[in-house]
């Protein structure tokens, strides 16, 4: 079990289980560029639970992210990075895969929970199977070695092992090093001084990897348990939040400022690896959030929502990209983006294109290149299941600035009860406070059909009433 302690490098497992998958990608079609030219380095640092409002690049004047701030000034912040669900099993999935949740049949966290109220919630797949094709499978094509280090909950538990299906190796792997949070109900001596979510340990495996394989190319997964809860960490800097101005505000936690302060300092010691290494201007630095933070849903402004609903609060996640010489410093971008875009947008920079009907995500090179647009009609979500803090089964797609979120209410599926759908324009209305469906009957009809198409095309598993 790789939970608690160090994995171990293994790259002749990737024999057994990454490479010839990463050979087949399920009929797609995946050309190598004819630019011999190395291919950058990827370093993907990836936090649980952080909210779009919580750093300091973001607005924020609570918590301290000197380093991720530091980040953005030296690469492209993004305003409407969103991920593919409000919670992280299926937006994982949908990052390795480019594929949404919807159609993977992965749509709640593993293993999720039972129903709650009167529709019964689909038999959704509990595990990312092995035969999707992931990004490091997909890098490899390219010459990349892929090391993962931290979170991964895409198998049916967090039991982890090196050889076993389903797990990191498994998908592409080689260098890989598993951690899951703090474990309070079954532990009673979490230590809060003795990095009780793994951010410096996590951190040290990555750092490990980088230096063993500067002459790249490669793909560096750091994806760490923070900020998830528990909301535990040192007791000293728990204090020092505690005494900042706006601490007693409910938007601020002097607890995640805390725990914040250490993944934003884990960052920076990526960054100064990285300048130590001498590979600053052939490494791609991706900072990201699997959904929103998680908590009550009417306090995190300007944002509506959190994590497990399809208010913007949930799904509307931070993501910087720095890529010296290619990414213009301080600059940034309101083009909508997902967490499906980043397997089809590393193999373009990998040199490889990917094409087939069910590689959803969108090739982001020309938005960090600032010489083209995207060509993307809408994003949409499907979240058929409830939540304890009051989420029923519902679907949403984006289409420009409106947004309609549709409350399942019926066992055919995406249609909802007449009146239980929400139209909101993002860009008058980024709170999402007013909801005008009834003023636009047009507008709710044109994406309502949008969604609809949609939810057909991907397959995505209907809710029915319970019997």
């Amino acid at each position: 079990m790789l939970g608690d302690r160090e994995g171990v490098t293994r790259r002749e497992m990737l024999g057994l289980f990454g490479c010839g998958m990463a050979h087949t990608l399920l009929g797609r079609n995946i050309a190598t560029a004819q630019d011999s030219g190395r291919p950058p380095n990827i370093v993907f640092i990836f936090a649980d639970d952080l909210g779009w409002h919580q750093l300091g690049c973001y607005g924020s004047d609570f918590y301290e992210t000197p380093h991720l701030d530091r980040l953005a000034t030296e690469g492209m912040r993004f305003t409407d990075a969103y991920a593919a669900a409000p919670v992280c099993s299926p937006t994982r999935a949908s990052l390795l895969t480019g594929k949404y949740p919807a159609r993977l049949h992965l749509t709640d966290f593993i293993p999720g929970i039972e129903s709650l109220g009167d529709l019964e919630q689909p038999e959704w797949r509990k595990h990312l199977p092995v035969e999707e094709t992931t990004i490091p499978e997909v890098l490899h094509k390219a010459g990349y070695l892929s090391g993962h280090f931290g979170k991964w909950h895409l198998n049916k538990d967090k039991e982890y092992k090196l050889e076993r299906p389903g797990d990191p190796m498994s998908q592409g792997f080689e260098d890989v090093y598993t951690t899951h949070k703090p474990r309070l109900l079954t532990n009673k001596n979490v230590d809060p001084e003795d990095d009780p979510h793994n951010v410096a340990k996590i951190t040290d495996r990555a750092i490990n990897f980088m230096k063993e394989n500067k002459e790249g190319p490669f793909f560096c997964y750091v994806t760490h348990n923070s900020i998830h809860a528990p909301e535990i960490e040192h007791p000293d800097l728990i204090a020092k939040y505690q005494k900042k101005p706006g601490a007693d505000n409910p938007v601020n936690k002097p607890e995640l400022g805390a725990m914040l302060e250490m993944l934003d300092k884990g960052v920076g010691r990526v960054l100064e690896t990285i300048d130590e290494l001498e590979i600053r201007d052939n490494t791609i630095v991706v900072f990201y959030s699997d959904n929103g933070m998680l908590g009550d849903p009417g306090i995190h402004p300007p944002l509506r929502g959190s994590k497990g609903n399809l208010y913007e609060g949930g799904i509307r996640v931070p993501m910087i990209v720095r890529w010296p010489g290619v990414v213009e410093e301080g600059s940034s971008s309101s083009e909508v983006v997902i967490s499906n875009d980043f397997l089809p947008t590393f193999a373009s920079i990998a040199g490889l294109s990917v094409t087939g009907e069910e590689v959803d995500g969108i090739d982001i090179l020309p938005v960090l290149k600032q010489d083209g647009d995207l060509d993307r009609e809408a994003i949409h979500f499907h979240y058929p299941h409830y939540r304890r803090q009051g989420t029923k089964p519902s679907g949403a797609i984006r289409k420009g600035e409106y947004k309609l979120l549709i409350r399942y209410g019926s066992p055919v599926g995406p249609k909802g009860y007449p009146d239980d759908v929400e139209l909101y324009d993002l860009k008058a209305d980024i709170g999402e406070t007013t909801n005008i469906a009834s003023k636009m009957p047009e507008k709710v009809e044109e994406l309502y059909e949008d969604f609809h198409d949609w939810f057909e095309d991907v397959g995505a598993q209907r809710v029915s009433l319970k019997q």
